[in-house]
């Protein structure tokens, strides 16, 4: 996050319930590190991860194009254009 620029009083971590972020070992670290907050998060929660419905959202809009794309590089263009019409 240091690198990020965003100030650490901006920041909440957001972990979903697997077992390896509710580990002991994971609680102990996140107690330790007094200056993460973390996001409150119910169990057994997938569709409040925004994150999935975006993906879901942006493949709906790649199939949507007449013809498959040419290759890797008119696929990411493709991408770039759809994921900018999602943040808006």
């Amino acid at each position: 996050m240091e690198d990020s620029g965003i100030p650490a009083d901006d920041v909440i971590f957001q972990q979903d319930n697997d077992p390896k972020h509710t580990s002991r070992r994971a609680q102990i670290w996140f107690e330790e590190q007094q200056d993460i907050k973390l996001l409150d998060w119910p169990a057994q929660s997938p569709d409040l991860n925004p994150i999935e419905h975006t993906w879901g959202y942006l493949q709906r809009c790649l199939s949507g194009y007449e013809n498959a794309p040419r290759g890797i590089h008119q696929l990411w263009d493709r991408v770039v254009v759809d994921w900018i019409v999602l943040r808006y």
